[in-house]
């Protein structure tokens, strides 16, 4: 702790924090702070992770149609993203055909992921921040006025009071975060009637879904859904209500987790219909824009594409302040052009090669395994440090500037996605409209994702009718049989829960001569890169104000805690583990320490 004479002669602390490593998240994450407690403000923050894998490096060589069984391995949480994008991209590089019905299993065993994860993440992890437990440790003052103020939804989600809602999300007594343990079961049994298990889905592959996917197969998903569509209505305005409280309460809370809307969105959920182009990279500008999330770059709140192919070409990986030696210019150029012709950057993932070089963390120097993915922008030559709002947020930012979703059930406006959630069994029809907030913070992502469980029943429902009429016609195959070719430059774009996911591969010999897959936890968990940019959680928490109520000597660090965990944090995606021949020298625990 310091304290710092300032000009006027008034004393300023500030002090050094840590949360290392960082709980209710997934995987190892260290958030290092400075804190000026005088100012109530954080005035500087390193994101690290200290766990190191390395399956692009063992993926070398490798059979290419393993590649979905070993990348689901990458985590325990969203192996079935990886087992997806890793199809995806082999259905690429193979130049296969995929039975529409195939492709509609993908997706509904996908939206229920996403049902699954934004569930179980925002009210049995996220939200515990927001809990009566934790207000009342943090914010005793703000409880009080929760516990005279009415929720304006009462009617629909049951809870008399902001301090109800509150009280409904203490973990492991609460009303509603119970309830979510129930839907976190019947949700992975839908992903599991196409996927077969999860996390590491069986019947997922190249060239479709090797699932028995029958009139009953798709009956049992319906009931489910119809389930989770009451869930939904009832969960997107409690969260309404407790997020709305907090922005008026606590005026100046926007800027908690703020920082510019720079984001990244792949895309998401394929429509066969009427097209046989799936899949080619010569035609990926196309169905990429018919995807039912519409892919897009955002930079300083302006969308400027929606071309996966443009998208693609603007991907580079800065290694920064990561535990890396630079490959660029030392190592060979495995693609110069793409397959349009298009020139490919030595940093573009094609491109890159791991090179690992573990040494002591240094906060001016190196100090994350993570590495710096960024968006180069031609017009005004610089690296744009984006995030994936946590993978709603940019999801539904993306598709909603777009405008080119309209599915019945949901439709994007230019400023808004309008949904239209069917009567179910409990609850009648509910019209639910998410509009593009002006600011990118950590209440708007946590927001997004409560409305993006909207969102996915709601593309889910579509899908499921298509997947009917499949059925219904007769049209039952779901998968075909691959080749590897000699050689093949290939790309699979989609979204994991939390963000944007893309796995790039180089076939020589018919063998993997490069593969690089990246998740979005190292768009988001990224450390400093090469010109000194910070990271997104590092942006985002640098100048977050500081409403809690404890001191120094107390300090829990919720609206830090808040601003991280609006990006659903998943440390294993982000960093890669390689033991080669080496040899344990030294176990060492440093909990803490900016120095």
């Amino acid at each position: 702790m310091a304290t710092v004479e300032t000009p006027e002669e008034r004393k300023v602390l500030v002090k050094e924090m840590s949360w290392d490593p960082i709980t209710r998240i997934v995987g190892s994450l260290g958030i290092h702070t400075e804190i000026d407690f005088s100012n109530q403000v954080v005035n500087k923050c390193y994101s690290t992770s200290m766990v190191f894998r390395g399956f692009d490096i063992f993926m070398r060589g490798i059979d290419p149609r393993d590649a979905h069984f070993i990348t689901s391995r990458i985590c325990g949480i969203c192996g079935d993203n990886h087992c997806t994008t890793s199809c995806l991209n082999q259905n690429m590089a193979y130049g296969a055909h995929v039975p529409p019905l195939g492709d509609y299993a993908f997706n509904l065993a996908e939206l229920a992921d996403y049902m699954f994860d934004h569930a179980i993440f925002n009210d049995c992890m996220c939200n515990v921040d927001f809990c009566e437990q934790m207000v009342k440790e943090t914010n005793p003052s703000l409880l009080e006025t929760a516990e005279n103020t009415s929720a304006p939804h009462m009617d629909i989600h049951g809870y008399r009071t902001i301090a109800d809602i509150m009280r409904a999300l203490n973990p492991f007594t609460g009303e509603f975060y119970l309830e979510t343990l129930h839907v976190a079961r019947y949700t992975r049994e839908m992903y599991c009637l196409f996927g077969g298990r999860h996390t590491h889905p069986s019947t997922i592959m190249p060239g479709g879904c090797s699932a028995h996917i029958t009139h009953q197969t798709l009956t049992d998903y319906y009931v489910r859904l119809m389930r989770y569509m009451d869930y939904a209505k009832r969960t997107v305005v409690m969260h309404d209500d407790l997020y709305d409280f907090f922005l008026q309460e606590l005026p100046g809370y926007d800027m908690v987790g703020y920082r510019d809307t720079n984001l990244v969105c792949w895309g998401a959920f394929d429509d066969p219909e009427g097209t046989d182009q799936l899949y080619q990279y010569r035609h990926m500008s196309e169905w990429g824009n018919r995807r039912f999330v519409t892919p897009g770059i955002a930079i300083n709140g302006e969308l400027i594409t929606t071309d996966l192919v443009e998208i693609n070409l603007m991907i580079r990986i800065l290694l920064g302040s990561s535990y890396f030696e630079e490959w660029a210019g030392n190592e060979q150029v495995f693609v110069k052009q793409d397959p349009l012709g298009n020139e490919v950057d030595p940093r573009h993932p094609w491109n890159k090669v791991t090179l690992p070089k573990p040494q002591k963390r240094d906060f001016a120097e190196k100090y994350s395994w993570v590495v710096s993915p960024r968006i180069y922008d031609k017009r005004t030559d610089t690296h744009v440090c984006c995030d994936t709002g946590g993978g709603p947020f940019a999801r539904q930012w993306v598709t909603a500037k777009a405008g080119k979703v309209d599915l019945g059930y949901v439709k994007a406006t230019g400023d808004s996605i309008r949904m239209v959630l069917p009567k179910g069994h409990a609850m009648p029809e509910m019209e639910l409209e998410w509009r593009v907030p002006e600011k990118s913070n950590a209440i708007e992502r946590d927001r997004a994702r409560s409305y993006h469980q909207a969102y996915s029943a709601c593309v889910a429902l579509y899908n499921l009718d298509k997947a009917f009429k499949e059925v219904r016609a007769g049209r039952t195959k779901s998968c075909v049989n691959v080749e590897v070719p000699e050689e093949a430059v290939s790309v699979g774009f989609h979204e994991a829960a939390r963000g944007v996911l893309s796995h790039h591969m180089v076939i020589r010999d018919s063998k993997v001569a490069n593969y690089q897959p990246y998740p979005p936890t190292p768009w988001n968990a990224s450390s400093r890169d090469t010109y000194g940019t910070p990271g997104p959680y590092e942006d985002a928490v640098q100048n977050t104000p500081i409403f809690e109520e404890n001191g120094p000597e107390n300090f829990k660090g919720v609206d830090i805690m808040r601003a991280v965990r609006s990006f659903d944090p998943c440390l294993p995606c982000g960093v890669h583990m390689y033991t080669g021949r080496g040899k344990v020298r030294k176990v060492m625990h440093t909990p803490t320490a900016l120095a």
